[in-house]
Parts: structure tokens; sequence; C-alpha cells
């Protein structure tokens, strides 16, 4: 066995006395200055798009803004009806997205054993990512508004993101479900584990970090999202008004900021509004990667 083995020094010495040609240096270096050219190109756009946001918006970024209801009577300008109908979409779409897309996953990876049927799904899936939004607005203004009379309300453009994010989602729990090792599952058959017992205690926490990921992504579109909730959710009874209820219309951040700066012109207010939506995002974020440190280190 020695005699055919070669040492990591040996491997090296013949791996460096092996000319490289001019040609393969070259390209090589191309490739090399092409992709560190593509990741400064994009860290500068990004920053950029972050810096002007920041400086036009950190302005008007105050209590009074973040606490307050707007008043027509006294200018006064605030956003807290926009946070909190946001914060709703959130809650109800993930109510409906998370069980559909987890329990969906489960299916398609541990249960479903015709492959053509899998296929279908997954290519269904993929494509229903790539419609765009003001499509699902449409459908849910037919379906949820007009045919279940919902109205406009948050109920209907919670069922309307849930359209749009459960294809995400779904793909990101399966992608994480194929990752945990078969070895593992048949160690806990092995045990005498049942099929539902592995994937609850095997299956799903070893997988719990890619899908803290799809729901990242999830909360991201939901915040940003506008065309959609237009259709469905409304912008309230009166602009900018709180929904009391899921049945009653309200305008989320993002439609609020459509508002603000095609109806009304207030561009300093929508970026405002914009700074506010790109620290949720970074909150969310930094939370998640909180919470997957946390997980890792547990086990």
């Amino acid at each position: 066995m020695s005699q055919y083995s070669l040492s990591s020094s040996t491997i090296q010495e013949h791996s460096l006395s092996v000319p490289i040609s001019t040609k393969r240096k070259l390209y090589h270096k191309f490739f090399g200055f092409l992709l560190k050219g593509s990741m400064i190109l994009t860290s500068c756009l990004v920053s950029f798009l972050l810096f002007y946001v920041f400086i036009k918006g950190i302005r008007l970024i105050n209590v009074e803004f973040l606490t307050s209801s707007p008043s027509f009577l006294t200018t006064k300008i605030g956003i807290l009806p926009d946070i909190l109908n946001t914060l709703y979409l959130i809650v109800l779409t993930l109510l409906f997205t998370i069980p559909l897309a987890i329990g969906s996953a489960i299916y398609l990876c541990e249960y479903a054993k015709n492959e053509k049927l899998v296929s279908m799904i997954e290519f269904a899936s993929e494509t229903l990512a790539g419609i765009p939004s003001i499509i699902y607005g449409l459908v849910g203004l037919l379906f949820f508004v007009q045919f279940l009379d919902f109205k406009t309300s948050l109920l209907a453009g919670s069922l309307t993101l849930v359209m749009m994010n459960l294809p995400t989602m779904l793909r990101a729990c399966e992608e994480s479900l194929k990752t945990i090792p078969s070895l593992q599952k048949e160690g806990a058959y092995g045990l005498g584990a049942t099929k539902w017992q592995t994937i609850k205690t095997v299956v799903l926490p070893g997988c719990l970090d890619g899908m803290l990921s799809g729901l990242i992504l999830c909360v991201g579109r939901i915040v940003g999202e506008s065309a959609a909730l237009l259709y469905t959710a409304g912008i309230g009874h009166t602009v900018h008004d709180f929904a009391t209820g899921i049945f009653q219309s309200g305008a989320s951040l993002s439609v609020s900021l459509y508002v603000y700066a095609k109806e009304q012109g207030e561009f300093q207010v929508a970026f405002g509004i914009g700074v506010v939506l790109l620290g949720i995002v970074l909150f969310m974020n930094c939370l998640s990667q909180l919470v997957i440190s946390k997980m890792k280190k547990g086990r």
C-alpha cells in the first residue's frame, strides 16, 4: 500500500514542475480580473443605492415620524399606521406560508414516490416564482377581492402575498431537507424510530437554518411589495389609515411610499420611508444570522 501512496510534498513538487503555458496564465488572470471587477461593481452599486437613500431620508427620521399618525389639519407626517399594517401583513402571510411550505417540502422529499409528479411540482414552483407581482395582484383582485368578497383588505392582500411567497419558501425548505445526510435518517430508523419521528427529531432540526434563510427572503419580499397590495389591500378608507381588522384595507410601508412619491409629490417623506424599509430588512438579516449562529453553537 505504501509503495503506491504519494506524500503531499511529492505531489506539490510534481505540480510545481509542470509548466503552465502563457495562454493559460492569461486566461486565469482575465477571468480572475473579471470576477473581481464584477464583485467591486456590484458592491459599489449597492453601496451607492443605500448611501443615497440614507442621505435623502435620514433627516426626516425622528420619534414623531415613527410613532405618530399623519394629520392633514396640522400637516403632521407620521408612518405609525403604515408600520403596523406592514407588521399585520407579515404575520398573516407567514401564518399561511410557513405550514404550507414546510408540509409540501416534507411530502416531496420524504413521502412522494412518483418522480414525474415531483418534477412537475418543482417546475411549476419555479415558474410561479418568476411571475411578475402585478399578475398576482390581478389574480388576487379577481379571486380574493371579488369572487370571495373579501373586498380590499389586509386578508386579501396577505393571501395574495402567500401565493407570491409560497414557491420561494417551498424551494428553500425543499433544498434544506435534501442536505440532510441519509446516514442520519438510517441511524434513526435503526434505533426503531418511525418515519415521522425521524422527520421530527432528525430532519427538521438539521435544516432549520436553511428554512430560516427562506423565511427572511419571504419577509423581504413582503416588506417591499407594493404592486399586488395596491389591488388587494388598498390604501385605507383615507390615505395612510390604520386598519383595525383583517377585513379592512390599509396601506403598507411600500404602498405608502408609492402614494407619497407618486400621488402627493412628497419625495422627502418617500425617502424617509425608504430608510425605514432598509432598516427593517437589515434588522431581519442580522436577526437571522444571530439565530443561525446560536443554532450552530447549540448543536
